[in-house]
């Protein structure tokens, strides 16, 4: 019998992995150490039932499993999810996490098997009706400016400590109107990284309002359903956006840039609302 989620202790697992390589340079071989991400199946359960399967980067998984009940809109506030536990074994690790009775029925009534990988953000939806999702009204978020957005992208990288170890993470950031970043997470997963976020801010009870959303991705269409899902009306990428993303944005009203890096950076949706720039 499975324990209960009150008697599941959460397991110590390694984000990083070290490894012996050989590195070629300047005509010769050398033997040095290397640190990799880690990433692994992640099983995502709710009220015992398999959901889920992610590829990701194991910390952060009680954030990682409230973010992505927000953003798939499996529960509608913090209230109706109601815990989860980490387990790991031998093939993975499963989250196990209790919803309410109503966001359960809910959750049966609309199940699909969404079994992914890293960067695959509509693996295992099973009709064309289920990759245009129903998007909330997204609130009047405050003005992002242009000086704002630069210190946000400059501050970025000093907080990505898991990316300076690997080179192979991506990471979501939540900034303040005036440029400072209050949180980031980070995964091997874009996806994850943003469900991750979602998760840490609603657990510490931050407004998705006061700011805007910092991905170092690219802004791809399920980016901006899952900020728009829990009332992010603002998103800034590094990389490029799909026109999929934009035409999304546009009907959210979510101000929507790309390329954004140092001091230049293209708005697709709603950029005449950024401040700085006239």
């Amino acid at each position: 019998m499975k324990p209960s989620i009150a008697k599941l202790a959460a397991p110590v697992i390694e984000c990083v992995s070290r490894q012996t390589i050989s590195r070629w340079r300047g005509g010769h071989w050398t033997e040095e150490q290397d640190q990799l991400a880690v990433e692994v199946p992640v099983a995502l359960e709710f009220n015992d039932v398999s959901h889920a399967v992610m590829l990701a980067t194991p910390c952060d998984l009680e954030s990682f499993a409230l973010g992505f009940a927000l953003s798939e809109g499996i529960v509608e506030t913090r209230a109706e999810f109601r815990g989860a536990a980490v387990e790991e074994s031998e093939l993975g690790i499963t989250v196990h996490c209790e919803i309410s009775g109503h966001a359960f029925l809910k959750l049966k009534q609309r199940r699909r098997n969404m079994t992914g990988r890293t960067g695959c953000g509509l693996c295992g939806v099973e009709s064309l009706e289920q990759v245009f999702r129903t998007l909330p009204p997204l609130p009047a978020g405050l003005p992002i400016s242009s000086q704002a957005m630069r210190a946000a992208l400059k501050s970025l990288a000093a907080l990505q400590p898991l990316n300076r170890l690997t080179g192979g993470m991506h990471a979501a950031g939540w900034s303040t109107p005036d440029g400072r970043l209050l949180q980031v997470c980070e995964d091997v997963g874009r996806h994850n990284a943003l469900d991750k976020l979602i998760g840490r801010m609603t657990e510490r009870e931050l407004s998705f309002r006061d700011g805007f959303l910092l991905i170092t991705s690219r802004a791809s269409v399920e980016m901006v359903q899952k900020a728009a899902m829990v009332g992010i009306a603002g998103l800034v990428a590094i990389s490029a956006p799909t026109a999929l993303a934009v035409k999304t944005a546009k009907c959210a009203g979510m101000t929507l840039v790309a390329f954004a890096r140092g001091d230049e950076f293209v708005a697709y949706a709603h950029g005449n609302g950024i401040e700085g720039t006239v």
